[in-house]
């Protein structure tokens, strides 16, 4: 929906404008099989979220022991007046991922007068829907989508936008869920499209207790079990698989060498399946591994951010340290 003979973005509903880059789709057939051939199996945790996984995952975010959403949220609402002093008059918030709704709007709350808003997601449905509900919640913001792979980095120079200083916000440790050079290269990726003055709101998951860690992605009420599961239910739903859900439990382990939480699906006995015609058979005890969720120390982030061409220039905890929010601007010098 860009006007190609133009080179811009075109309007869109009731948005400011919409810039469709025409990422490519994910093939869910094509990596669900390239992970059951792998040893050992994996699949990407981006197919999680159909709509039953996403009502789980905000489930998830209310259950006792998942502590990072209302952590994080509280932390934004003590460090309001601090975020609209750094990101000063007019700010354009634009989010990598267009995440939880309720996240953008502590932080557009937070700045009190903010001049724009970017939303920049894969998905077009989910990412239209976003923003235009973020638009008439917030009329007069200048509100505007873009359809990317915000992994390639952020294009923004074409775009209609205010002039004030430009916030990336990548709440919730989304960083986390990426490989540590996969994750290096999204930060360096927002870090080329920025100018001087700009900066990056990220919150950071941080290296605790193993038993709280373990605790928050497998709850007493077995929310997070039931959204793993999910991911062989739609499977068997959308690509005719025949995977016998029943017979794998949920698994969740604490990575002490690589600093990080890895969700499992493990084989309860010899399983026999087929997924789109293709056959697979794992053993009793065998495991599909998921997700993983990389937590860090102060110090291990600053290294990170550092590579990949910035410098923290303020950091916030809550008071058991268990979560970050990190205010990283650009080196100049590098």
């Amino acid at each position: 929906m860009t006007d190609a003979a133009l080179g811009r973005p075109t309007m869109h509903a009731n948005l400011d404008f919409f810039d469709d880059q025409h990422p490519p789709a994910g093939d869910f057939l094509r990596d669900v099989l390239a992970g059951m051939r792998r040893a050992p199996k994996s699949i990407p945790p981006v197919y999680f979220y159909d709509r039953k996984g996403s009502a789980l995952f905000d489930q998830i975010t209310q259950a006792p022991e998942y502590y990072v959403t209302r952590t994080e949220l509280a932390l934004l609402d003590a460090i309001a007046p601090e975020l609209a002093e750094r990101a000063g008059h007019g700010a354009v918030v634009v989010e990598p991922g267009s995440g939880s709704s309720v996240k953008i709007r502590k932080l557009l709350d937070a700045l009190g007068d903010p001049a724009g808003y970017v939303g920049l997601d894969i998905s077009r449905d989910h990412l239209l829907d976003a923003c235009t509900e973020l638009k008439l919640d917030y009329p007069d913001l200048s509100v505007g989508a873009v359809c990317a792979d915000f992994t390639g980095g952020l294009d923004l120079d074409h775009l209609p936008l205010p002039e004030g200083r430009r916030v990336v916000f990548f709440p919730g440790s989304t960083i986390g869920n990426f490989e540590p050079e996969a994750a290096r290269g999204v930060l360096s990726g927002f870090r080329s499209g920025m100018r001087r003055g700009d900066a990056v709101l990220i919150g950071a998951d941080r290296v605790k207790d193993a038993d709280v860690l373990v605790a928050a992605y497998d709850d007493a009420a077995g929310i997070t079990a039931q959204f793993n599961l999910n991911l062989l239910t739609r499977i068997n739903r959308e690509l005719d698989g025949t995977i016998p859900v029943e017979a794998f439990g949920h698994l969740s382990l604490w990575n002490a060498e690589k600093s990080r939480i890895e969700m499992h699906l493990e084989a309860s006995r010899k399983l026999s399946f087929s997924i789109r015609g293709e056959h697979f058979e794992m053993e009793k005890g065998e495991r599909l591994h998921t997700e993983n969720s990389h937590k860090f120390t102060p110090q291990a982030f600053g290294k990170l951010a550092e590579s990949a061409g910035f410098e923290i220039t303020r950091s916030w905890s809550d008071a058991g340290e268990f979560f970050t929010l990190y205010w990283l601007e650009p080196r100049w010098d590098a």
